[in-house]
């Protein structure tokens, strides 16, 4: 098993080239399909802790769902945001890919390079 895990969408284009750009340095990573198995509250507040950032920060507000669940609201909180991306996994901005405690966001692919 790998020490790299990448919560790929395999629809997404910077995804797969994410992908890619790990397996063309020989690093075959732990993929996990992350609308099929979304990551816990408590992962994604990992993945918030070691990125820097807050959950807005990493969700894609252009999905549907951002707006059909109000979570434009300045008044939600960081928990509530959280929540509503365990729910929706597709409103986590991806891919993400970790290296034990270093995380980074595959947006541009060349981003994760920087935890290898």
């Amino acid at each position: 098993m790998s020490d790299v895990v990448i919560y790929h969408n395999p629809r997404c284009s910077k995804s797969r080239q994410t992908l890619a750009l790990l397996e063309g340095r020989g690093i075959r990573p732990e993929v996990v399909l992350y609308l099929e198995t979304p990551p816990s509250a408590a992962r994604i507040q990992g993945f918030l802790k070691a990125l820097g950032m807050k959950p807005r920060d990493l969700m894609r507000k252009g999905e549907t769902e951002y707006k059909a669940l109000g979570l434009d609201d300045p008044k939600l909180s960081d928990a509530a945001l959280v929540q509503a991306m365990m729910e929706n996994p597709r409103l986590i901005e991806r891919p993400i890919v970790t290296r034990g405690e270093r995380v980074a966001l595959g947006r541009p692919p060349e981003n994760v390079l920087k935890i290898l």
